[in-house]
């Protein structure tokens, strides 16, 4: 491990002073080279793994994360015994409230923090003993993306480049036009956006063109543009460039858009895994009524139209789970006996609808 840091030392070393050198003619830069090269950033001193190995199952290539570990801070154990099971080139949503232990799953995954007990297995293999091999093919970004402030995109991207060993060709200039970033752009990352910023990031996540990205939270702070742009940019990456992403989140709706499969944590638990289409099938079609009068209403219900299977959910909503019901016979009974139907849809249970059931109605923030 010392000597493993000492080469990366002399790496970080002889990378400054090439630029710098490279750079001789600029004493603006170099000054701030003097202070922004003192330290590596965050995002450079670790390195990019790949979380999972690939593997086959059913005769469909996929990956496999299984943690039998726990992390403990103090007394309070956050994580125990994590399964995760990612398809290849789909993206697995990893969704739980604040707290839940998604970004600590993930730390514990990358390296990034130790674990309590146990170890951590990926498709047979145990992590500790075969990071090198694990730890070079898969690209990351864990809470923000960090880079020197005062130097462009493409400067940032040759100083990690060379940091990493990445020896293919224009590869700079090849990640910084998949995220839709300029090459050679003289805009500082001091004066990116949100929204620019977390390309950069993803670019740097993918210079070693890994198999799988592990992204924490990456629409985390950003507007509702941002938001969008980043959602397309993921699906384009996954879809045209077959990159497996897996992501983390506490927000349901855009979990909902984003994902193909799911994983639900709570309370360092893995309590459900499945994809959004078994989500669909599973979750329950209703048909929707807010009527004057719930009394009269489910009366009518059950005495008319034999329906026993209903829930009333508030003093004005009743929900018709009976799928021999149809909507026009439902508004015919209401309004041929004089109760007031001010609305009625047919609707399927949500997400959020799903994730409330699991968790025990806990409150989601």
């Amino acid at each position: 491990m010392n000597s493993l840091k000492s080469n990366l030392v002399q790496l970080t070393e002889q990378v400054q002073s090439e630029f710098v050198q490279k750079h001789h003619k600029f004493p603006g830069l170099q000054r701030r080279m003097g202070v922004f090269l003192r330290k590596t950033p965050y995002s450079a001193r670790v390195p990019q793994h790949r979380m999972l190995r690939n593997g086959r199952k059913n005769g469909k290539s996929d990956y496999s994360c299984h943690k039998t570990a726990d992390k403990k801070y103090g007394d309070v154990k956050v994580v125990e015994q994590i399964n995760l099971n990612v398809k290849k080139g789909r993206i697995y949503g990893l969704l739980g409230r604040n707290g839940a232990g998604k970004t600590t799953i993930m730390k514990m995954v990358l390296g990034l923090i130790s674990i309590s007990a146990g170890e951590i297995e990926i498709f047979g293999e145990q992590l500790k003993g075969n990071e090198k091999s694990i730890y070079t093919r898969i690209g990351s970004i864990i809470e923000a993306p960090s880079f020197y402030s005062y130097l462009t995109a493409t400067e940032n991207l040759e100083i990690f480049s060379r940091l990493r060993g990445t020896i293919k060709k224009n590869a700079v200039k090849s990640v910084l036009e998949v995220v839709g970033l300029p090459y050679k752009d003289k805009k500082p990352f001091i004066s990116y956006s949100l929204g620019m910023k977390q390309r950069l990031g993803i670019a740097n996540a993918i210079l070693n063109d890994p198999e799988i990205l592990i992204l924490d939270e990456p629409t985390n702070g950003l507007d509702p543009v941002g938001i969008v742009e980043i959602r397309k940019f993921l699906q384009t990456l996954c879809c045209e460039q077959g990159k497996t992403i897996v992501i983390s989140s506490h927000i349901l709706s855009e979990i909902a858009l984003l994902a193909d499969d799911i994983g639900i944590i709570h309370d360092g638990h893995l309590l459900k895994e499945l994809s959004m289409n078994e989500l669909e099938e599973k979750n329950k079609k209703f048909i929707e009524v807010k009527v004057d009068s719930v009394t009269k209403a489910a009366q009518l219900l059950e005495n008319v139209m034999k329906c026993k299977n209903y829930t009333v959910t508030d003093k004005n909503c009743i929900e018709i789970y009976d799928e021999t019901l149809s909507t026009e016979k439902i508004a015919d009974c209401l309004v041929s006996h004089g109760v007031g139907l001010s609305s009625l849809f047919c609707k399927r249970e949500s997400l959020e609808d799903y994730f409330t059931s699991l968790t025990g109605g806990v409150k989601f923030e």
